[in-house]
C-alpha cells in the first residue's frame, strides 16, 4: 500500500518540482527584462527630449531662414530626421521588451495557478522568494510610486518649460551674433525679443518654484499659501474657481501644513485634468479639533467605490492618485470621503486631526 501510494505521489512531486523550477527561471528572466525595460525607457526619454529640442530649433530656424547659412539649415534638418528615426527604433525596441515581459507575467500566473491546485495555497509561499520583512507594505509602495510620478511630472515641466526656453535663448543669441555685422537694426530687434522672452520665462520659473515648494508656506502658513495658489490657478485656467476658508487662521505643525497644501493642489489638479469642469469650489475648514478640506467640481463623474476597493489594476489615473492620497492621510490618522454623480458633481473630502 505504501509503495503504491509513493508511485502515485512521485509524478505529482516531479510536476511540482518542474513548475517550481520554471517559475524561478521566469522570475530571473523577468528581473533581467525589467532592467532592460528601465534602461531602454531612460534612453527613449532622453532621445525624446533631444528630438523635442531639435524640433524647437527647427521652428526657430524657419523664422530666420533669410539670415542663416544654407549649410547650417541642412545640417540641422538632417540631424532632426536622424533623431526621429532613432527615437522610433528605440520605441519599437521598448514595446518589444514590454510585450515579452507581459508574456512572462502571464506564464508565471498560469504556473502559479497550477501550483495552487497541486499543493494548495498554503504551500505556494514556500515557492516564492522570502522577503526579510515579510510582504512589502502596500502603503509604502504606493507612496514611493506617488513620489516617482511627481518627479516625472516635475521633470516634464522643467523640460517643456525652462529647458525649452533656454534652448531658444541660445539660438536667438547665435542669430544676434551673426546679425551684428550684417544687419545691426535687425540684431537690435532680436535682442529686444530675447529680453521679452527671458522675462516671460523668468515668471514661469517663479511659478514653477512656487508650485514646487512655496516659501510663504514656511513663512506665513497654509491659509495664505492656499489663498494665493487658488488665485494663481484661477488666472492660469479658464475655470470658475472659488475658495472658502472657515475656522481660526493659525499655524499648524509643518508636516500638516504641507499635507493640507499638497492635498488642495492634488485635488484641484485632478478635477482640472480628469473631469474637465467649468466650476471648482475649494473649502478649507481650520477647525479646533480637525482640519477639513473639500473640493467640488461639476465635471465628469467617476466610480468612487474604486478608491475604497484599492484596485491596484485600475487604469483610472484619478482613482490611483486618490488612493495614494487617501493612504497618505491615513498614515497620520486622517480619512477621505468621496461622492460623484452626473447630477450633483464630485466632492472629495479630507479630514485630519489638528494635532498629532
Amino acid at each position: 500500500m505504501d509503495f503504491a501510494r509513493d508511485l502515485i505521489a512521485d509524478p505529482k512531486a516531479e510536476i511540482v518540482e518542474l513548475v517550481t523550477a520554471r517559475m524561478s527561471a521566469i522570475k530571473r528572466k523577468m528581473s533581467e527584462m525589467k532592467a532592460q525595460i528601465d534602461s531602454t525607457q531612460t534612453m527613449v526619454d532622453r532621445q525624446h527630449s533631444r528630438t523635442n529640442d531639435l524640433t524647437t530649433e527647427i521652428q526657430t530656424i524657419k523664422a530666420n531662414l533669410d539670415h542663416l547659412p544654407r549649410e547650417d539649415i541642412r545640417d540641422k534638418y538632417d540631424e532632426t530626421i536622424e533623431a526621429r528615426f532613432r527615437l522610433a527604433t528605440m520605441q519599437g525596441q521598448l514595446e518589444k521588451f514590454k510585450d515579452q515581459y507581459e508574456y512572462m507575467q502571464t506564464e508565471q500566473s498560469m504556473l502559479s495557478q497550477i501550483l495552487t491546485k497541486l499543493q494548495g495555497a498554503g504551500e505556494i509561499e514556500a515557492v516564492e522568494e522570502e522577503e526579510p520583512e515579510g510582504r512589502v507594505n502596500v502603503n509604502v509602495v504606493r507612496i514611493i510610486q506617488a513620489q516617482e510620478e511627481e518627479r516625472q511630472r516635475l521633470s516634464r515641466q522643467m523640460h517643456d518649460g525652462p529647458a525649452q526656453s533656454l534652448t531658444n535663448f541660445i539660438l536667438q543669441a547665435e542669430i544676434c551674433q551673426r546679425l551684428f555685422d550684417r544687419n545691426p537694426a535687425r540684431a537690435g530687434e532680436e535682442l529686444i525679443k530675447l529680453k521679452n522672452d527671458a522675462s516671460v520665462t523668468f515668471q514661469k520659473v517663479r511659478d514653477f518654484i512656487f508650485d514646487l515648494r512655496p516659501m510663504m508656506l514656511d513663512d506665513l502658513g497654509v491659509v495664505p499659501t492656499v489663498r494665493r495658489w487658488v488665485e494663481a490657478f484661477k488666472d492660469k485656467n479658464d475655470i470658475h474657481t472659488e475658495l472658502e476658508i472657515t475656522g481660526e487662521e493659525r499655524r499648524l505643525a509643518s508636516h500638516r501644513e504641507v499635507m493640507i497644501f499638497r492635498s488642495v493642489q492634488e485635488l484641484v489638479g485632478h478635477a482640472r485634468d480628469y473631469a474637465s469642469p467649468s466650476e471648482i469650489k475649494v473649502k478649507l475648514d481650520m477647525g479646533a479639533v480637525a482640519i477639513k478640506v473639500s473640493v467640488f467640481d461639476n465635471g465628469r463623474q467617476f466610480d468612487t467605490q474604486l478608491i475604497y476597493e484599492q484596485d491596484e489594476k485600475s487604469q483610472d489615473a484619478r482613482v490611483q492618485g486618490l488612493v495614494s492620497l487617501k493612504e497618505r492621510f491615513e498614515l497620520i490618522n486622517g480619512k477621505m470621503t468621496a461622492t460623484s454623480s452626473d447630477s450633483a458633481g464630485t466632492v472629495i473630502g479630507l479630514e485630519l486631526p489638528a494635532q498629532d
